[in-house]
């Protein structure tokens, strides 16, 4: 099988490990891998801050860099929302680029849903001997009801402890340029995601987007925390 994988605009400039990891894990479960470079970014900042002509254009690009025939594997839950769930909303009124994204949303699938539930896999073989808890990130949670394909790939991982976090479900307060015209909020809600992941003495936080990474990295960073921030493909891509 070949896949393209969306590299998302956040990995690309600042987690680059988590594409190399998502890369290799897909490379060792047999998957043929390209990453093409004409679309750098989904739209979603744009969309969501009401931007709608530059995300339409971003938008565009994708479609045209994209197609069905290949599945896509998107390593961040709240791409793959915006490309499956609101593409047809910023589309409504492009009928041919609606008409593409419609054609295409059923070959989208977030990294961890395609490993579980398209390629039927749990166990890639990874190794991480280390307390990790898990924060499921908004979108991928709430917009693509993807609970368990991240709990059970984690739970494969050999010498790995996972441990459960206090309200796990709640918002880290990124929601992309919500943090920067709310900082205050956003702050406020950082601060009990820190508190909760503090109760569970784990030495790493996972989520599935690099979004949340880097506010909760951040945040765990300024309060000289020991806690390390990781993607799940870097931790299945591990062979400690």
């Amino acid at each position: 099988m070949k896949v393209n994988l969306f590299s998302t605009c956040l990995a690309e400039e600042l987690f680059p490990s988590v594409l190399k990891s998502a890369r290799a894990v897909l490379e060792g479960l047999g998957i043929e891998v390209a990453q093409p470079r004409a679309a750098f970014c989904c739209g979603q900042a744009a969309f969501n801050e009401g931007m709608r002509e530059q995300a339409l254009d971003l938008a565009r690009r994708f479609l045209d860099t994209y197609s069905p025939e290949t599945p896509l594997v998107v390593p961040s839950g709240s791409c793959t929302s915006m490309l499956k769930v609101f593409y047809p909303d910023l589309l409504a009124d492009h009928p041919d680029y609606l008409a593409k994204a419609r054609a295409l949303i059923p070959s989208v699938h977030e990294f961890s849903d395609f490993v579980v539930n398209v390629l039927k896999v749990d166990d890639v073989g990874a190794s991480f001997p280390h307390s990790v808890t898990y924060h499921p990130s908004c979108h991928l949670l709430r917009e693509l009801h993807l609970a368990q394909p991240p709990l059970r790939l984690l739970s494969k991982v050999r010498g790995l402890t996972l441990v459960e976090m206090p309200r796990a479900t709640e918002c880290c307060g990124f929601g992309g340029l919500f943090s920067v015209k709310f900082p205050e909020i956003s702050g406020a809600m950082l601060e009990d995601k820190l508190q909760t992941i503090r109760q569970t003495a784990a030495e790493v936080l996972v989520a599935n987007d690099c979004g949340c990474l880097m506010q909760i990295g951040g945040g765990l960073s300024r309060a000289n925390s020991p806690v390390k921030v990781r993607h799940l493909a870097q931790i299945l891509a591990s062979r400690e």
